[in-house]
């Protein structure tokens, strides 16, 4: 990340966190999309777009597609997913239980890159307590958000430039952390993906937000990139979206919710992407679960918070939206303002891609959809070093 957007994160987190201790933070979302908006060069831009045009299909439906290696498995069965579908990124899952190990997986999936394309994005979901997939030597236990959320902001903002450190020095690049998901105070225990795991830092925004912002401020002064999510909150289903679509509809939350404060806070921070969960919400869009939701991505996520960077999903293909085909799956993703897949099973990622494809070949409308899908992930990736220009 280059030095001045750094420090500007650093900046804007530590002050909205500071802020927070007498008052909810109050985020001029204007001031973050200026903010994006400066830091992207034309000349850049221009660069990126020549770079598209000159790529297949399925070299551009490979770039939004992020895949999973589980620890237990040789970092060779993934090979095809990169040597020929071209995938954008690898998630590593399951338990990791050392920096080398890490480190051994990361060297041999970066030299299949295929040549002149953009580097893979590594990540993890590092948050701390039952949510870190890379542990042992190398890394540093890292407490849960409960935890890290009585921290002085400051503090906690110092211990994430370590973990990030440590992820960067092993090879991952980027970080599906922080969680800015508020559990209401007594619904811990019901509240299956968040709070249950203790995944949550405080039982309000105000102490959610500012805890979440310093958290990416940590990563991003390490050089590693974040990512917040899940947007636009878990903290009020009882069902784990992983793993049920029973209990995964909230109708609670408004596109106005005070909860919904807690992401604009973590957005001025400045994180790489922002993830959108896989519940649905009743009260903003009854018709679609958040991550193909047209009003969450595009009109709130990117209208009303400005966001204007990466969207992510969530594990695409969790219980929560099972009953819908892989190929449905991503094309509603995109047509909903999302751009990059997250899949745990590297089947679906290559049902996936063949799907993105197909699409385009079948729509224009669709194919501008994936080409302003992929400025975004590559302007992220410019940032994290993984684009040359």
């Amino acid at each position: 990340m280059p030095k001045t957007k750094r420090l500007a994160a650093v900046f804007m987190a530590v002050a909205f966190a500071l802020s927070a201790c007498s008052a909810p933070p109050v985020v001029d979302t204007a001031v973050t999309k200026t903010l994006d908006e400066a830091e992207v060069s034309p000349s850049l831009d221009a660069q990126l777009r020549q770079m598209i045009q000159g790529w297949t299909p399925q070299q551009k439906a490979g770039q939004l597609v992020i895949v999973g290696l589980m620890s237990s498995a040789p970092p060779s069965g993934i090979d095809q997913m990169v040597t020929d579908y071209g995938v954008g990124g690898v998630i590593l899952l399951d338990a990791w239980k050392s920096a080398d190990a890490v480190s051994q997986a990361v060297a041999h999936l970066n030299t299949l890159t295929p040549y002149g394309m953009p580097g893979l994005y590594i990540s993890a979901d590092q948050e701390g307590g039952q949510i870190q997939r890379v542990s042992g030597p190398g890394f540093d236990v890292i407490p849960p958000a409960t935890k890290q959320g009585t921290w002085p902001v400051d503090e906690l903002t110092q211990s994430a430039a370590t973990w990030g450190t440590q992820l960067k020095a092993a090879g991952i690049n980027l970080n599906l952390a922080p969680v800015a998901d508020t559990v209401p105070a007594g619904f811990e225990s019901k509240n299956g993906p968040i709070g249950k795991l203790r995944r949550e830092f405080g039982t309000t925004p105000d102490v959610t937000g500012p805890h979440a912002a310093a958290f990416i401020a940590g990563m991003n002064s390490a050089g590693e990139q974040a990512c917040v999510k899940h947007f636009p909150g878990l903290g009020r289903i009882t069902g784990n979206t992983d793993l049920t679509a029973k209990g995964v509809t909230d109708d609670t939350t408004t596109a106005t919710d005070p909860y919904i404060d807690a992401f604009r806070t973590a957005i001025a921070a400045g994180p790489a992407m922002v993830m959108v969960s896989l519940a649905t919400y009743t009260q903003i869009d009854a018709d679609n679960p958040a991550v193909f939701s047209h009003i969450i991505i595009t009109d709130l996520l990117r209208g009303d918070l400005g966001w204007q960077g990466v969207v992510i999903s969530d594990a695409i293909d969790s219980a929560a939206v099972k009953d819908v085909p892989v190929e449905q799956r991503v094309i509603r993703f995109v047509e909903a303002g999302g751009d990059i897949v997250l899949f745990t099973t590297p089947g679906d990622g290559a049902t996936a891609i063949d799907a993105l494809v197909a699409q385009m070949g079948q729509s224009p409308e669709f194919s501008q959809l994936v080409d302003a899908s992929l400025l975004r992930v590559l302007r992220a990736k410019y940032e994290a070093g993984l684009v040359t220009v």
